[in-house]
């Protein structure tokens, strides 16, 4: 089907786009601030900060497959997606208040968690609302809209870093401790405010009519009936990927450690969403007429090129390198989703989603903190080495196996 017989895709998939916007805009105000603010401020450690990153992907892990479930059994998305919305509110409330990094990872948790319960009842119902041809093309446009809201957050951060420190220099305002604090607690305070917008734009969303499926088994949690053995096997292998993709915050707390400011380094995160916005809608498309599998395979193999040269890298190189890092996620992350649905049928797509986040959420739980120790035991640089060599492992198990030629859609 050409692109201009395509229909428009639906309205949830455009309201659940602005909903990601403006909870974006609000998260990545804060995102590449965190590991700044827990080492620098709160005087935690490169472990601590893989703790809490672990953890917080943990307890998304813990609640995607029971929330994906649920919106599966009751054929209800809308609630779970709207309550998922509003949890991260609180979250940065925790934040705001935050004197030790363990109420760093309270807060996180609790913006986790909503992200847990919210992520598999919204793919499910963009899945839902789309055809396989068009599947990929409506989660590269979710993506897009998700990264162009990181873009507005981090640059509206870093304007606002700006404003409240004066002269962004190395040596200036932010290496006052006291001054830096004032600085992060009133940019969290912008960002929870902003994330009331997100939680709005939720009751603009409708559930779409569902078909009657009486004979076909019923998921449970302890259960996996209805998912094809395709289905097993590219979870399989986006497992294995994931046990070399750690937090991305090491990448910021990189970029500091090799000499980059504080309003340098979240500019560099703008760098990497703005190249993840403009890429992940044409990725998406791209997936849907040459297939799936082609595109993730080109972002592994992007991955393990930036994490590498990240174990090695200077300041000015990591501009370059993030920027690269952009495709990586557009190429892997909206179209990795839509090639899980392909394999599921439509009342089985909350579970199964929610069983990849829950599967990935552990591995990033283990890679986090083993990227965490490492920084701390061995070096800065071990992380990248061990990304990075793990991700092309990961590429040549794919190479062997490849998937592409033996699944058929369902």
């Amino acid at each position: 089907m050409s692109t201009t017989q395509r229909k428009p895709l639906s309205r949830d998939v455009i309201v659940l786009g602005w909903v990601s916007f403006f909870n974006d805009v609000s998260s990545e105000m804060i995102y590449p601030l965190l590991p700044l603010f827990m080492v620098a401020v709160l005087g935690a450690s490169a472990t601590s900060l893989g703790w809490v990153e672990g953890v917080a992907t943990a307890a998304v892990a813990l609640l995607t497959a029971w929330a994906g479930w649920r919106s599966d059994r009751f054929r209800k998305r809308v609630p779970y997606v709207r309550l998922g919305y509003g949890l991260p509110v609180i979250g940065k409330g925790v934040l705001i208040a935050a004197v030790a990094w363990p109420l760093v990872l309270v807060g996180r948790t609790i913006d986790r968690v909503g992200k847990g319960i919210r992520s598999s009842p919204r793919d499910a119902l963009i899945a839902d609302t789309t055809t396989a041809a068009d599947r990929g093309r409506a989660f590269g446009l979710h993506r897009a809209m998700d990264s162009a809201g990181a873009v507005v957050g981090v640059l509206l951060a870093a304007v606002l870093l700006w404003w409240l420190t004066g002269t962004p220099t190395k040596g200036g305002a932010l290496a006052q401790k006291e001054h830096a604090e004032t600085a992060f607690r009133t940019i969290f305070a912008v960002a929870a405010v902003l994330g009331l917008a997100a939680v709005g734009f939720t009751f603009a969303l409708r559930e779409p009519p569902h078909e009657e499926t009486p004979h076909a088994p019923a998921a449970t949690v302890g259960g996996v009936g209805g998912l094809s053995s395709a289905y097993w096997k590219v979870l399989a292998l986006l497992i294995v990927f994931s046990l070399a993709n750690s937090s991305d915050t090491f990448l910021l707390l990189r970029a500091a450690q090799v000499g980059l400011a504080p309003w340098e380094v979240v500019l560099a995160y703008a760098l990497f969403s703005f190249v993840y916005t403009i890429v992940s809608y044409p990725a998406g498309v791209l997936s849907d007429r040459f297939g799936r599998w082609p595109m993730i395979a080109l972002g592994w193999v992007i991955y393990a090129v930036v994490y590498l040269g990240l174990a090695k890298t200077g300041a000015v190189a990591i501009w370059p390198l993030l920027g690269i890092y952009g495709v990586y996620i557009a190429l892997t992350d909206g179209v990795g989703k839509a090639l899980l649905a392909d394999h599921v049928p439509r009342e089985r797509r909350g579970f199964a989603i929610g069983l990849f986040y829950m599967a990935t959420g552990v591995t990033t739980l283990i890679s986090s903190v083993i990227a965490g120790e490492l920084w701390d035991r061995v070096g800065p640089a071990s992380p990248f080495w061990f990304g990075g060599l793990a991700a092309a492992a990961a590429v040549v198990l794919l190479v062997i196996m490849r998937p592409w030629r033996r699944m058929e859609l369902t």
